[in-house]
């Protein structure tokens, strides 16, 4: 709350967010709430949670949390899945052009951790920055992989020059090169 008080509008805040406590992050200056395991519940998109989320801060102040992880199991679609409690519980909900077009309505920007690549500084999720790209009509924010130009680069080509990074493990600052 002290860093949000000292740059409003600048800071985003995630973890452990709902609609109870999201209206006290806004008020002490965050720019947006980020929401994952509060709106994607028991394996799917908890539509009154979400509903209550965006009436509490508005779509504006609403960046929902994609985590996925790719999923080849028989008996389901393969693709890149949203998962929850600490990136661990698969939900039912692909990511798909379908999905984020419905899910557009509810908040200001996506954040997509590409899980099965996060913290590893190997490469980046070609599929999940195509489809951000080819797939998202507001502001998308990957995360996973990054580790080196070249990866920015990819990036930038399959997103479309329209997906923003993120970057942390690769950084020197938290081990990286």
């Amino acid at each position: 709350v002290s860093a949000l008080s000292r740059h409003p509008g600048f800071l985003q805040i995630g973890g452990g967010i709902n609609a109870e406590n999201a209206p006290e992050f806004i008020e002490a200056g965050a720019q947006a709430v980020i929401v994952t395991s509060y709106v994607f519940k028991d394996g799917c998109v908890n539509y009154e949670n979400l509903d209550k989320i965006k009436k509490a801060v508005g779509k504006e102040h609403l960046v929902l949390d994609l985590s996925c992880r790719y999923r080849s199991e028989p008996g389901k679609d393969s693709g890149y899945y949203i998962v929850t409690d600490r990136w661990q519980k698969y939900t039912d909900e692909m990511v798909t052009p379908e999905l984020l077009d419905d899910l557009s309505g509810y908040c200001v920007e996506f954040l997509v951790h590409a899980v099965d690549v996060e913290g590893k500084a190997n490469g980046i999720e070609a599929e999940v920055a195509a489809l951000l790209g080819n797939s998202c009509e507001i502001p998308s924010t990957y995360a996973g992989g990054v580790h080196s130009y070249e990866d920015l680069e990819k990036l930038k080509l399959l997103g479309r020059n329209r997906v923003d990074v993120t970057i942390g493990s690769a950084l020197d600052l938290f081990g990286g090169r």
